[in-house]
């Protein structure tokens, strides 16, 4: 399954907002990220589409088990090309928006290679 690299940072968002709440409404969706809501309610729809996500009655959405898989890796190709930039000497806010730029088109390969490289070399 394929989602394009908006959807990912919408899973990425709902992993984030819902390791610090159980309850994750499209409204702190769209508050984290900056979007509106009718552009929230239309990327939580095709994630939807595709399985990655659900709602309640109440409207909360949670990842399913697909879409909680799928965060995870984004998650932390995010977090780990954040901090390899940093120990770069990259400062924080650019580490963080290139790694967010590269997380969604680095090759699984290339990922699991910079991944071995930090466990061996990085700093922590």
């Amino acid at each position: 399954m394929t989602i394009r690299e908006s959807g990912e940072m919408y899973l990425e968002t709902v992993y984030i907002l819902s390791q610090k709440s159980s309850a994750v409404r499209g409204i702190d969706v769209g508050e984290y990220m900056g979007f509106s809501k009718p552009s929230v309610s239309r990327a939580i729809g095709l994630l939807k589409k595709e399985g990655l996500v659900a709602t309640d009655e109440n409207g909360y959405i949670k990842l399913t088990e697909a879409g909680e898989e799928r965060a995870k890796v984004i998650y932390e190709r995010h977090t780990l090309l954040s901090q390899l930039l940093m120990n770069l000497g990259v400062d924080e806010e650019t580490a963080t928006e290139d790694a967010c730029r590269i997380e969604h088109y680095i090759s699984e390969k290339t990922f699991d290679a910079i991944k071995a490289h930090v466990r061996k070399y990085g700093k922590k």
